[in-house]
């Protein structure tokens, strides 16, 4: 059966019993009555199979998780739904401030609120609308899965006049039937990082390869260590990596290839970025960041990371100020966050000495030598072209110092080149074809041609 018809009846179902939700609590709170909420009861999601039904059964949602979960979905798909909440307070001609709700200049609806949460289903009962707090806790599975939330605003504002937010994952599973994954945006700075590259394609020393079974280690093992053994309460949460080295040498490609390995999502952090453009919203956006990748169990990767363990200089204005404050803020919660973060910097000499305790493993990724070229001069052409007899791979390892992007870099313009000759010659590579790149490549990183 299709996903939207399955989601579109459950939700409907759910509409009909919140809407007898509101009418018994507006019932309760201007006539009078006396009805408990937990006595309207839901309708029976047991044995149906749409994503909304499995969201709730998966969780074993109770009256009030389920009643939350349905007025967080309302703006998006019936908006008319919360008219009511307009109501004006005839004593003060103005809106109820018991029934929360925010108002967006670009939506004409009611946008509930924590605060129409408690009104829903705790009314005026102090001692209620303290149990309902804990449905925004952050043990809470809402928020340990990213279901919904709470948006963070200013610290001064009371903490349930906040906008109640459905993630856009669920909104998109719940609304198509799959699953959103988050992209870069000015909200969310961050973007998901992904390669196909195979381990028989990467070509690493020794001690990368040493570096990278420590970390397979941690993503196996780090966990249950640390959740499950006593040993565990002597060690810091998650696993911090540095990557250092120059640009074109691996860096990026072996965060991305991990995840591909492991079956995790990769999300990329430009630290340059954080700490300059988005001075002011940095907490806000980088928050929901670390909080879908604890939820989601991504790895991030932050790179230019001298923006953040660079060596530490004198504040000379307020800008700068706010800046070290937003650096403080990313440090503490790259420190507590419970899962594996990669940092990246090209020089590991720009990182404070100060900063390197943080690390649990440091890796340094070198230009290839002579063999580890002959390697990828053989592998990185791929056996879809060959070389001319004048191509000699050994004289290019041994006398062009070239990281393994400059090398692909190099066959790439190379490869072109090819399949611009007749057929028969259109898949070998001349070493006029190589030597071209090379000076493409060297004028490109502002290199002497000899």
């Amino acid at each position: 059966m299709n996903a939207n018809f399955e989601n579109a009846k459950t939700i409907q179902e759910e509409l009909k019993w919140f809407q007898n939700v509101v009418d018994t609590r507006f019932k309760n709170y201007f006539e009078g009555q006396k009805i408990d909420i937990l006595d309207v009861q839901p309708p029976s999601v047991e044995h149906q199979t749409s994503d909304y039904a499995n969201c709730i059964n998966e969780h074993k949602m109770n009256i009030e998780e389920r009643a939350v979960l349905i007025l967080s979905l309302i703006p998006h798909v019936k908006p008319s739904f919360l008219d009511f909440f307009f109501t004006k307070n005839k004593m003060y001609d103005v809106p109820y401030s018991e029934f929360g709700g925010l108002k967006h200049p670009m939506h004409n609806g009611f946008l509930p609120t924590g605060e129409t949460v408690l009104f829903l289903l705790g009314g005026t009962n102090i001692e209620k609308r303290f149990e309902l707090m804990k449905l925004f806790d952050k043990k809470h599975f809402f928020h340990l899965n990213s279901i919904l939330f709470l948006e963070k605003s200013s610290s001064t504002e009371p903490f349930f006049s906040r906008q109640l937010l459905l993630s856009q994952e669920y909104l998109a599973l719940f609304i198509s039937g799959k699953k959103h994954k988050p992209d870069f945006s000015p909200h969310f700075p961050a973007k998901r990082i992904f390669t196909t590259y195979e381990w028989k394609d990467l070509v690493f020393s020794e001690h990368l390869t040493n570096g990278l079974d420590e970390i397979k280690n941690y993503i196996l093992h780090g966990k249950k260590l640390k959740n499950k053994f006593q040993f565990g309460k002597q060690i810091k949460s998650g696993f911090k990596v540095l990557f250092t080295g120059p640009p074109g040498t691996g860096k990026t490609l072996t965060a991305s290839w991990l995840g591909k390995e492991y079956k995790k999502d990769v999300y990329k952090v430009d630290l340059s970025m954080v700490v300059s453009k988005y001075i002011g919203e940095t907490e806000k956006n980088l928050s929901r960041v670390f909080d879908l990748a604890e939820s989601k169990d991504w790895i991030l990767f932050f790179d230019e990371a001298d923006a953040l363990f660079g060596k530490r200089s004198t504040t000379s204005d307020s800008h700068d100020r706010y800046a070290n404050q937003e650096v403080s803020f990313l440090l503490q919660r790259i420190e507590d966050f419970d899962g594996l973060v990669i940092l990246c910097s090209n020089f590991k000499r720009n990182i404070d000495e100060a900063f390197f305790r943080r690390f649990q493993l440091v890796l340094n990724f070198e230009i290839p030598d002579v063999n580890q070229r002959r390697i990828l001069w053989d592998k990185s052409k791929t056996e879809d072209f060959e070389y001319h007899k004048n191509v000699d791979i050994e004289y290019l390892s041994e006398n062009y110092e070239l990281t393994a992007a400059s090398i692909v870099n190099i066959l790439h313009y190379s490869i072109l080149k090819c399949l611009n000759r007749k057929d028969g010659e259109d898949r070998i590579i001349t070493i006029n074809d190589i030597n071209a790149g090379i000076r493409i490549e060297k004028i490109k990183q502002g290199k002497s041609i000899v």
